[in-house]
């Protein structure tokens, strides 16, 4: 495992819980040797991600689309940027240059990340880990919807499994290498 696609608002967020846990994961990939790609934003939750993880010595890859390139500001200590015409082709290079996915508290953006990514990997056409860092239990409405789906028969049992989930960066990071949360 060399990269690690992180999914996250690129907005500060109300409670500074997720700061932290921002800022934690981007130190955990660097202490593990893991790139972090990204959406290469300078704000928000985002912005402290690729700020950690530089100042702990590790690599960080942006992904962006060209529309967003021409009126965002992005992070300027990016290890490279990558400028694609598409939001698909963005999130195609993302799982390209990535061995796995992790997803924090975010909005629209982050969730419609998350879903693409989980739908891919259920039709096959990753198998890459992906999973939940479930920050001050964030993801709980998440997975009351799954939940509801699953006993609705909307979704197999089995594809609940492809989604690993953690509370700490640091043990996030070990159900990736894993591929599992179990200790």
């Amino acid at each position: 495992m060399d990269a690690i696609c992180i999914f996250l608002g690129s907005s500060p967020a109300a409670d500074p819980v997720y700061a932290r846990a921002a800022e934690e994961m981007g130190r955990e990939l660097a202490a593990h040797n893991l790139t972090c790609v990204y959406g290469g934003s300078n704000t928000g939750l985002m912005k402290l991600l690729a700020d950690s993880t530089l100042k702990a010595g590790g690599r960080v890859v942006g992904v962006t689309v060209q529309a967003l390139r021409d009126k965002e500001i992005f992070h300027p200590g990016l290890t490279h940027l990558h400028v694609v015409p598409t939001m698909h082709d963005r999130k195609t290079r993302m799982v390209a240059l990535s061995d796995g996915f992790v997803v924090l508290p975010g909005g629209i953006g982050t969730f419609d990340e998350f879903f693409e990514i989980y739908t891919l990997s259920i039709l096959g056409f990753h198998s890459k880990p992906l999973g939940l860092l479930n920050i001050n239990n964030y993801f709980a409405p998440l997975d009351a919807l799954l939940d509801n789906a699953e006993k609705e028969g909307f979704l197999k049992s089995p594809h609940r499994d492809v989604i690993l989930r953690a509370d700490t960066p640091g043990e996030m990071i070990r159900c990736l290498q894993q591929a599992s949360c179990k200790s």
